[in-house]
């Protein structure tokens, strides 16, 4: 089986938080995951970039991700709210979306299960912690996993 290349895929990174976007950054650079990386700050910028309107017109700069690590606790349109807008779009709906958030809510889990969520994964409080799942997330997605080609 030929190995594949893993940089060609982008990882669109959905937080608020600019500590924990930075902190993603660099666990993903630790974990050596060579994907490129786009970061949106809300569910509107989110949507925005999937659709290339405003600032995101560039497609050339602004691919369609490969997979959408989202926090759910975001403003002006959450998490839940950008998820429900893009599993209902026939062309965006096949883009994993990993949501990633320091919710524990069991209505969390099972609301975004339901909406078509990929993983539901807690963020961790350690930062070596977030390395070891940035370094299997980057296992499962990018080696394992056949994901389907969108464009």
């Amino acid at each position: 089986m030929p190995h594949r290349k893993v940089a060609t895929v982008v990882i669109l990174i959905a937080d608020d938080d600019e500590e924990d976007r930075m902190l993603v950054k660099e666990a993903m650079e630790e974990s050596r995951l060579a994907n490129h990386l786009q970061f949106v700050e809300d569910g509107e910028e989110l949507l925005d970039y999937l659709y290339n309107r405003g600032k995101f017109s560039d497609k050339a700069k602004y691919p369609t991700p490969g997979l959408i690590l989202l926090d759910l606790n975001m403003p002006r349109k959450d998490g839940r709210e950008a998820m429900k807008e893009i599993k209902s779009d026939p062309h965006l709906k096949v883009i994993p979306i990993v949501v990633l958030t320091t919710s524990k809510a069991e209505q969390d889990i099972l609301r975004t299960y339901d909406l078509g969520v990929n993983s539901f994964i807690t963020k961790p409080v350690t930062f070596s912690a977030l390395v070891d799942i940035m370094k299997t997330l980057g296992k499962y997605w990018f080696e394992i996993v056949e994901l389907p080609k969108v464009d």
